[in-house]
């Protein structure tokens, strides 16, 4: 499996068209691990079959009425294996690997990771039964935060404040940058000449700017600049933004094409200095090494982000879908098809 992950990320950077499918899987599957994301994308293409879309274990299945069809093999992810802890030092203090939620409040984990090890799932498309269905956007019924730009903006500014920092709209941009992040003030200025749409994606990298690339943060520094904010580092902040909107179906591939076209470039300078110089011990020599470590940070960032502002789709885990919300998934709705609110338990099918 790991193999399968580390030729996928040297594909994507001899490639770069494939850092930005890695992007749209991550975005679909966005509660899982960018590493795990990428393996299920593997395992399925493997078999000539379409990208993952929900992934759940066969008895999770089974609990919402579906059923694995005869024949279908597991695809397999990662999962830690724990232990419960007995003294409080043995207590895991600490969220999910990555940026912490926001600064939220994060309660002790009475459990210690002991080890790895693999977990059979399958996608939906290998099973059958009960259909469930997904939240519409078009009933006029109240909506989850982020199904507009408008509403997206709004909880995006609160995720920044949540780290502290406060978000204007300014006429008077530092070099007439679109957005500009002031890690001494904190604070996040966008451009009020942009229209709606482009502040709301200017605003998610500026966010990731204030995740990944922070005054204290040493593999940022070793990407870029944290002041000037480039090489790896303006890759990770475009990432980030790329796979919140596509989160919320808001599609920025165009857009985001003359960052992401500078993926391979920056992957290898980063490569070449790494080889040369350390950034007080975080030394990555090779450029797999730095393309899953890109991965493993925008996918982190892009959850931390995604956890505020909230989604309506699933982030690809059966287990996130409450009992009244079933959601059609024996042919998965393309984003343009319509959607049902959780109150309505109407079928797709």
């Amino acid at each position: 499996m790991t193999q399968g992950l580390v030729d996928l990320l040297d594909q994507a950077v001899n490639e770069p068209w494939r850092w930005q499918k890695l992007l749209d899987n991550s975005a679909t599957l966005w509660r899982y691990s960018g590493g795990n994301a990428a393996m299920l994308m593997v395992q399925m293409a493997q078999r000539g079959k379409e990208p993952p879309t929900l992934v759940a274990g066969y008895k999770e299945w089974e609990r919402h009425g579906r059923y694995v069809l005869k024949g279908e093999g597991a695809l397999w992810v990662i999962a830690p294996r724990t232990a419960r802890a007995i003294a409080d030092e043995e207590v895991d203090h600490r969220p999910a690997p990555g940026p912490d939620v926001m600064g939220g409040t994060v309660e002790p984990q009475r459990a210690r990771i002991v080890g790895w090890r693999g977990q059979a799932v399958f996608d939906v498309s290998q099973t059958d039964g009960e259909p469930l269905l997904v939240p519409r956007k078009d009933t006029g019924l109240p909506q989850p935060v982020g199904t507009t730009h408008e509403e997206l903006w709004e909880s995006l500014v609160a995720a920044a404040g949540n780290r502290g920092f406060s978000v204007e709209v300014s006429d008077g941009q530092r070099s007439l940058a679109s957005g500009y992040t002031n890690f001494g003030d904190h604070l996040i200025s966008i451009g009020a000449w942009l229209d709606n749409e482009e502040r709301t994606a200017v605003l998610a990298h500026e966010l990731a700017h204030v995740l990944l690339h922070g005054p204290d943060d040493l593999l940022g520094q070793l990407y870029g600049s944290s002041v000037e904010h480039r090489g790896l580092a303006e890759i990770e902040a475009e990432s980030v933004a790329y796979t919140v909107l596509k989160a919320h179906d808001i599609d920025r591939s165009g857009q985001s094409s003359s960052y992401l076209a500078g993926w391979a470039d920056a992957v290898l300078v980063a490569e070449a200095d790494s080889i040369l110089q350390s950034a007080n011990g975080c030394k990555l020599l090779s450029r797999t090494d730095i393309a899953k470590s890109v991965l493993g940070r925008v996918t982190s960032a892009s959850k931390c982000i995604l956890d505020v502002t909230a989604p309506i789709a699933a982030g690809g885990r059966l287990a996130t879908l409450s009992a009244d919300t079933r959601i059609d998934l024996n042919f998965p709705p393309r984003a343009t098809e319509p959607r049902l609110h959780p109150n309505q338990g109407v079928s797709l099918g």
